[in-house]
């Protein structure tokens, strides 16, 4: 008897046998201890279709299940009609008399993949076992294909949208920037110019009376002489923040979608962290998380930037959440002792055929279990309605199916995560 089953498997097929004959279950165990010896095949037994429903319904993933039909408690066919409640990719084989047509094309009409007849021939066993698992094996491969492609377009709508009301706020941002930036500066040179005739007007006119000396009192015109250079500096500088930010923006929410152009990697990172500007700022709980940016020598890089930034937010909001997290069990002071810091590192690849991002933080850090889930569809640890499980999950088919480049995870619980980016050059 052989089995069908690749070595590398990470885990054993598990085959859940539901027959309530103690003899039949030593009998299997025995004619199949090779394959379960090599884990290549897991044997779970069960006595009816209840204890069956029982152990499907406790989270055991199962692949295939091998069942009787004539039992207590709960018959076969019952447990037939419910399997396809509870995972519509479970395959089942009824067990069956060599006489007993009229159930076997019962069960098979109720949805069983196959069945054999008893006496059990062994050697037939082992063909519709071979036959279920890699049915099996096909159908869940079909479905994380098709969910893998309905992520895609999930990212894809998701992404233009975002674009288009990103690019929509520049926009609009722009033209009002553009007449402030203007004027300001106009109004820079000829506020200069306003104090230095007033100043000439005074050094001229030391005594011009009462009544003007009372208005200048008044209004504060020594204060305001003073001051207006630096309040009109301030209204520059601020300008020019609203300006990079409109810039910021317009990057993070690149459009390339039909080609990859040659893109500056930094210029993405940097308008990710300009975007989560508001959640890096001290509050009355923390001091600011520090970003260090320890920025390589790169060139310049043919890829979807627009998708790779979707890449660092999620990486980079999720270093947030983790230092976030791990605040919540320290004092203040200790924080303040021991800041929160994200350090961004960009580097060639030894072979120089690739661009390598790594994202650290000193947040919670993650136990290996949630280490080996993280890229998982739909896994989170985040409360209900603050996390969908989807953020890591396209992160990597963006970089890894997209851009034919790798993203990887190595965290120790409590010290904290980094995240690789490796991106092909060209």
């Amino acid at each position: 008897m052989t089995f069908d089953v690749e070595p590398s498997d990470v885990t054993p097929a598990k085959i859940l046998i539901v027959d309530d004959e103690l003899e039949l279950e030593r009998l299997i165990k025995q004619r199949l201890r090779k394959k379960i010896i090599a884990k290549e095949i897991e044997l779970i037994f069960v006595h009816n279709g209840k204890e069956a429903l029982d152990k499907l319904k406790s989270g055991h993933q199962i692949d295939m299940v091998l069942t009787d039909i004539n039992m207590p408690e709960m018959d076969g066919l019952t447990l037939l009609n419910k399997l396809r409640e509870i995972d519509e990719t479970l395959k089942a084989v009824v067990i069956s008399a060599y006489g007993d047509m009229k159930n076997i094309r019962t069960a098979m009409n109720c949805g069983a993949f196959d069945f054999i007849t008893k006496p059990i021939n062994f050697e037939d066993l082992a063909i519709t076992i071979n036959k279920t698992l890699k049915d099996v094996k096909e159908v869940r491969e079909t479905m994380k294909q098709l969910q893998q492609a309905q992520l895609q377009l999930l990212q894809q709508e998701k992404m233009a949208v975002l674009g288009q009301l990103v690019a929509g706020v520049a926009h609009e941002m722009n033209n009002p920037l553009t007449c402030i930036a203007g004027y300001t500066e106009l109004s820079s040179e000829g506020v200069r110019n306003l104090i230095n005739h007033i100043r000439l007007y005074q050094e001229q006119f030391t005594e011009p009376g009462l009544e003007i000396e009372q208005h200048a009192k008044n209004i504060k015109l020594d204060y305001f002489l003073e001051r207006l250079p630096r309040m009109l500096s301030v209204m520059t500088e601020s300008t020019s923040r609203l300006v990079h930010i409109s810039n910021s923006l317009r990057t993070f929410s690149r459009g390339d979608i039909d080609s990859q152009v040659s893109t500056n990697i930094h210029e993405g990172i940097d308008s990710t962290l300009m975007i989560l500007q508001h959640r890096l700022k001290g509050n009355n709980t923390r001091p600011e998380i520090q970003v260090i940016k320890d920025y390589g020598e790169i060139p310049l890089v043919k890829c979807y930037l627009g998708q790779l930034n979707q890449v660092f937010m999620n990486i980079l909001a999720n270093a947030i959440d983790a230092c976030e997290d791990l605040n919540e069990s320290r004092s203040l002071a200790d924080i303040t002792e021991q800041p929160n810091t994200i350090t961004i590192q960009t580097q060639l690849s030894e072979n120089h055929q690739s661009v390598v991002i790594k994202i650290k933080d000193n947040g919670t850090g993650m136990t290996e279990d949630v280490e080996s889930r993280i890229f998982d569809q739909l896994f989170t640890t985040k409360p209900v309605g603050q996390g969908t499980g989807l953020g890591l999950s396209i992160s990597r088919q963006i970089v890894e199916e997209t851009h034919g480049g790798s993203l990887t995870c190595y965290s120790v619980l409590g010290e904290g995560t980094e995240f690789a980016i490796s991106i092909p050059i060209a």
